[in-house]
């Protein structure tokens, strides 16, 4: 029965273009091998004890809007991506429900503003670690997760069920190529070079920047996950290569055009 239902989720969230879905059971959060740093309190269960399977649901930031960061159109699609999250999780635990398994959404961001991350820089979940959890990808040296289809361009959200759904397996071969590009390109300079989870993210410094451009109407940063070289996207919009974005020479057409949307609709 829960392979039925899971194949029924499958095809709503198909309906719905939807490109990535996964599952988790919540005992995944609770495995020392596969979630060795997180504190218990930000497990699902003990978010809701109910919760028996976590459904994780990807939409993807088009790259062409991320290449103008920072920008208006970036903050845009960002804020359009954030709220169809919010909006397909919510349908979707109601399809739920509504079949008599308990379910929630879990909104795609757990702050308020960027600025409190300056001193807690902790949602109460993780999507990013549920993302890995079911399946869709795992960690780059940006502290992102990787896709195959978009690498680090796609945004998660999430929905606790009390219906005991299969779990999806893990992704095992490492999508980061260690480019550096997310490193060396940083314009605040929050990463290092030390692979997840030893290499962290300076969130307060990220924070900062991200709250320094949401005053001019161009937040958040996206630099680290336009420069990133994994995704089928890249393939999709001819941006295999990604000195594009360093090298003028060769590329005036494009910096133009970055240029020109980065001069409008922003303070």
């Amino acid at each position: 029965m829960t392979d039925e239902l899971k194949q029924t989720l499958l095809a709503t969230c198909q309906k719905m273009d939807i490109p990535l879905i996964g599952f988790a059971a919540v005992d995944r959060w609770e495995d020392p091998s596969l979630n060795p740093d997180m504190p218990k309190a930000f497990y699902p269960r003990s978010i809701w004890p109910e919760a028996a399977s976590v459904i994780v649901i990807g939409l993807p930031i088009h790259l062409p809007a991320l290449e103008t960061t920072p920008s208006i159109w970036y903050r845009e699609e960002y804020q359009t991506v954030n709220a169809l999250l919010d909006q397909y999780t919510y349908r979707l635990a109601e399809f739920l429900n509504q079949r008599g398994y308990p379910s929630v959404s879990v909104p795609r961001d757990g702050y308020g503003h960027v600025s409190v991350l300056e001193e807690n820089p902790y949602a109460f979940f993780s999507h990013r670690h549920a993302a890995y959890l079911a399946g869709l990808g795992n960690f780059g040296v940006n502290n992102m997760l990787l896709t195959p289809q978009y690498g680090p361009r796609v945004r998660f959200g999430a929905v606790f069920t009390a219906a005991p759904l299969p779990s999806d397996p893990l992704m095992t071969t490492p999508l980061c190529t260690r480019c550096m590009n997310c490193v060396h390109q940083c314009p605040v300079h929050a990463l290092d070079d030390e692979d997840y989870p030893d290499g962290l993210t300076d969130t307060a410094k990220c924070a900062r920047y991200s709250r320094h451009l949401a005053t001019q109407y161009r937040g958040p940063c996206g630099v680290c996950i336009k420069v990133c070289p994994v995704g089928e996207d890249r393939v999709c919009y001819a941006r295999e290569d990604t000195g594009i974005y360093q090298e003028r020479t060769g590329n005036e057409r494009y910096h133009e055009a970055w240029e020109h949307v980065r001069r409008y609709g922003v303070k």
